[in-house]
């Protein structure tokens, strides 16, 4: 057994990569929607969806990377 004791890499991995698909899905979704049913968006909430497409992105890729390969090897 590793020094981390019971910590278990496979769920975080799954759950970051679902995390991240589902702030993907509801940046994606609400500038779509909020432009269709409410037209032009403000500045910032423009921004805020993007932004939370972008991070959605970059958790769905980074966590299965380091909670599937990285940390169970540093163990």
């Amino acid at each position: 057994m590793g020094r981390y004791g019971t910590t278990d890499y496979p769920r975080y991995a799954k759950l970051g990569f679902f995390a991240g698909v589902a702030m993907f899905l509801i940046g994606g979704i609400g500038s779509a929607a909020g432009n269709a049913f409410f037209g032009p968006l403000p500045a910032w909430e423009t921004t805020l969806l993007f932004d939370l497409e972008l991070f959605g992105i970059l958790t769905a890729l980074f966590s299965p990377l380091v909670f599937g390969i990285v940390m169970p090897l540093t163990e």
